[in-house]
């Protein structure tokens, strides 16, 4: 089983590649910091390897895809928030959120997706956020961008 991690540099995206490791898979450990996803892969050790990917620039999407071929599981972990007020967000950092974490991930899936299909195999797996369901003070557009 072959299995591609975006955001693998650090948190949950490492704590999944590793899980998926222990469990046989051979894991891509992806990440727009080429050296965090380096520290993942040589924890994990084995199959373990590296692919940089940065979710904000198809052309790495692209490249990524090209490079690793249809996994049977593609994971995607990566997000930020700008934790304010909506009435006090601007457009710019409106705009990094969405485009990590709602644009991103579909440029992802879209990409990924088009090989698995041909390949007729393969799963899926975005994290998503509490926030998706519930949401505080300062969360809206991180809220918005997770239920989606």
């Amino acid at each position: 089983m072959s299995a591609v991690v975006t955001g693998a540099g650090s948190g949950i995206g490492a704590a999944s590649a590793t899980a998926l490791a222990a469990f046989g898979a051979a894991v891509v450990c992806a990440d727009a910091d080429e050296s965090a996803a380096e520290k993942t892969a040589n924890a994990i050790g084995g199959d373990a390897t590296v692919q940089r990917l940065d979710l904000l620039d198809p052309a790495s999407v692209a490249a990524a895809a090209d490079a690793v071929g249809a996994p049977d599981v593609l994971v995607t972990t990566p997000s930020v928030n700008v934790r304010k007020p909506i009435v006090d967000y601007t457009d710019d950092e409106l705009d990094r959120v969405v485009d990590l974490n709602l644009k991103g991930t579909f440029r992802l899936c879209r990409t990924f997706g088009a090989a698995m299909a041909e390949a007729g195999r393969g799963s899926m797996i975005g994290f998503s956020s509490i926030r998706s369901q519930t949401t505080e003070p300062g969360q809206g557009a991180y809220a918005a961008t997770k239920a989606a």
